[in-house]
């Protein structure tokens, strides 16, 4: 038996009534195509003759069905009603006279600007549009630190002929609207204070912490008030609070207290830290490759040990040194912080890498042109379990064949290192092939990393005249212990604003073959950044936040490099090239070529020197678009001087100068420079990728 929903009850009731009413019915009616199942009555008698019904016949009455193709006919009437109507154009025209920091801000944000194409506004309603104008223009002007704006909105203009024009058959242009803005002056931020609630109000040994988050808050003192700047502020500070001890830590509340007489500003915040916590056992998941004992022992080598107090940073460093150590494809280090004051388990995802891996590589520089390489990866080698890095690498001028064994880190960090390679040079004019074998130990530090292994060298110089002439080059070897040590304090590791870096190494040794000689030698190298613009001391947003979103920085940075090599030994000893030293290319001074600055030869050809010094000076600034938010494009401008000599008072600098760009990308600045050698006069074009010290 079929059932009809209500609506069609209604719709069969309503017809039947209807027919009955007209007295077309018969005696039973089947309503919407159900016949009724009553058995027939005897027939009445027989009524007189009624006159002919005269009355026009009931129009018929749409089913469901109908009304739906009709609602549809009625949806594609209209759409192609609204296809046909001529395009809208701009229906009024701010003309804004404005300060040129505001200009574009204000058009950009104003309510009314969103209803400049819309069809059906009238003159009525544009005039409670611009009634709300100031309003709205005071809350962004508030925004920028300007809390006492003078606001006028004039006489509404006739449209001009060519926007009438342009308007065609379309709605006809309301108009032009003149508005005047007087920002008025800017408001100062007079004083920053941070109070503190929680654990961090009491405990003892952490006023370095409170003081720190004290002193990047009060950086804002003297600053001009923004909205945006305010709120980097207090998430910054929250963020230096659960970045140590306290990741449950929260802002109680906020207050910024605005004197329009005065046009000052005194900020309040006050922070709740919440409990103190400290890191639990460390739990990995996902080790079946590799021991799960050595991952956990990369993290613990970070101070990130059961019983410490939680720090972010150690999160992180044990993430980046569980990556860096090659056994990983992913790894994550996170903690779950919840109520209470428990100790929390350092959770350790890992997706481990392949046992074993071949990388085939394409590339090109400036300094070597075209670069094919073959990179063979072995993670785990039979019998030792030491990790095996084999490459070959061929270019256009250097050639490369290398293994490096590396062990497992011990419990202080250390591992085992060995290194066998062979190399050929070919700079202009000169060919010198080497080959290089070391054994020792390195260590990966939280603050610096060193490493202390000997080294023996051999190396066959040979230049183009010698090989005219039939000589087979000098040949020269040497026996050496070293000793390396570096450290670096960015405040970005791939993209650095701040901050410098130091790498020393030292060696002593001596000559092989048939004149034995000691000799010493040692290296240096230093690279500073230093923000120009107070502003790009303020703080950022949040961690781990990229360089193009740091508060904007007009002036940029200053980059400072220095370099110095030295070989301390007798004129007559015979030191291996590959202990000597050049200047010249794309990382050491640009307008010469990778090798080109050394020890000139009656021949012309350039050798390897004892000493050598190198200068950078370089100036980043930003290139702006909106005038608010860093561009991740930076413009250069640089200095480099290099000088290689075989005693110092020869040391002869040779400069270059130039200008570049520079593109942030998330895997290192790409830098494009073009510079020219004063002394060689010719323009010479630097490529490099990634930010390497």
């Amino acid at each position: 038996m079929r059932f009809l929903s209500p609506v069609r009850h209604c719709r069969a009731a309503w017809r039947l009534a209807f027919l009955l009413a007209c007295g077309s019915a018969p005696a039973w009616a089947q309503v919407d195509g159900v016949a009724p199942s009553a058995p027939p009555q005897p027939a009445a008698p027989a009524a007189p003759a009624a006159p002919p019904d005269t009355r026009p016949a009931p129009k018929p009455i749409p089913d469901a069905t109908d009304d739906d193709e009709s609602r549809a006919l009625d949806a594609e009437a209209r759409r192609t009603a609204r296809a046909a109507r001529p395009p809208v154009t701009t229906r009024f025209l701010i003309e804004l006279d404005a300060p040129e920091e505001l200009h574009d801000f204000l058009l950009r944000h104003l309510n009314i600007q969103r209803f400049r194409e819309q069809r059906s506004l009238d003159a009525a309603e544009l005039e409670r549009l611009l009634s709300e104008l100031p309003a709205n223009a005071r809350e962004l002007l508030a925004t920028r630190g300007y809390f006492a704006p003078s606001i006028e909105i004039g006489e509404t203009l006739p449209p001009t002929p060519a926007a009438v024009a342009s308007a065609g058959e379309g709605p006809v242009p309301l108009g032009r609207i003149p508005v005047r803005v007087e920002p008025g002056p800017p408001t100062t931020v007079q004083s920053v204070q941070i109070s503190f609630l929680g654990d961090i109000a009491s405990d003892v040994d952490v006023q370095a912490q409170r003081e720190a988050i004290q002193r990047e808050a009060a950086l804002l003192t003297g600053q001009r008030f923004t909205q945006d700047q305010w709120d980097r502020t207090k998430s910054a500070a929250l963020r230096r609070l659960t970045a140590e001890r306290y990741p449950g830590g929260r802002i109680s509340s906020s207050l910024a207290d605005v004197d329009g007489a005065s046009s000052s500003a005194r900020l309040y915040v006050e922070l709740d830290s919440g409990a103190r916590r400290r890191f639990g056992a460390i739990e990995i998941d996902g080790a079946q490759r590799y021991d799960a004992e050595m991952s956990a022992r990369i993290v613990r080598l970070t101070g990130l040990t059961p019983g410490s107090d939680y720090d972010l940073s150690k999160l992180q460093q044990a993430q980046q040194r569980l990556l860096d150590s090659g056994y990983y494809d992913a790894a994550f280090v996170y903690v779950e912080p919840g109520a209470g004051g428990e100790p929390l388990p350092v959770k350790v995802q890992l997706r481990e890498a392949l046992r074993q891996k071949l990388v085939l590589g394409i590339g090109a520089s400036t300094d070597n042109g075209a670069r094919l390489s073959l990179e063979h990866i072995h993670n785990r080698l039979p019998g030792i379990g030491w990790r095996a890095l084999s490459t070959l690498r061929f270019e256009r001028q250097d050639s490369l064949a290398s293994t490096d064994w590396s062990s497992p880190l011990n419990n202080e960090g250390w591992r085992w290192i060995s290194l066998l390679q062979m190399a050929r040079l070919d700079n202009n004019q000169v060919e010198t092939t080497s080959q290089r074998a070391r054994f020792g130990q390195a260590q990966e530090g939280v603050e610096y990393d060193r490493s202390i292994y000997l080294q023996y060298d051999r190396a066959r110089t040979l230049t183009d005249s010698e090989r005219l002439s039939g000589i087979r080059g000098r040949i020269e070897s040497s026996l050496t212990a070293n000793y390396a040590w570096a450290r670096e304090r960015f405040d970005d590791p791939i993209s650095p604003n701040r901050g410098h870096a130091l790498a020393v190494e030292l060696g002593a040794g001596t000559t092989l073959g048939i004149t034995r000689k000691p000799f010493g030698r040692t290296q240096a190298r230093w690279l500073g950044y230093f923000p120009l613009d107070r502003e790009a001391e303020l703080p950022s947003t949040v961690p781990g936040e990229r360089p193009t979103a740091r508060p904007p920085t007009r002036l940029g940075r200053l980059a400072l490099r220095l370099e110095g090599g030295a070989v301390i030994a007798e004129d007559s000893t015979p030191v291996p090239d590959t202990q000597l030293f050049y200047a010249g290319g794309d990382t050491s001074v640009r307008g010469y070529g990778l090798r080109d600055i050394g020890v000139v030869q009656p021949d012309g050809s350039v050798l390897a020197g004892r000493y050598k010094a190198v200068v950078s000076l370089e100036w980043q600034r930003p290139v702006w678009g909106d005038g608010v938010s860093r561009s991740p494009f930076e413009h250069v401008l640089f200095v480099d001087g290099g000088a290689v000599a075989n005693r110092v008072q020869n040391l002869d600098f040779q400069w270059g100068v130039g200008t570049g760009l520079r593109y942030n990308s998330p895997v290192g600045p790409l830098q494009v420079d073009l510079a020219y050698g004063l002394e060689v006069r010719k323009l010479r074009l630097h490529l490099s990728v990634g930010f390497v010290f």
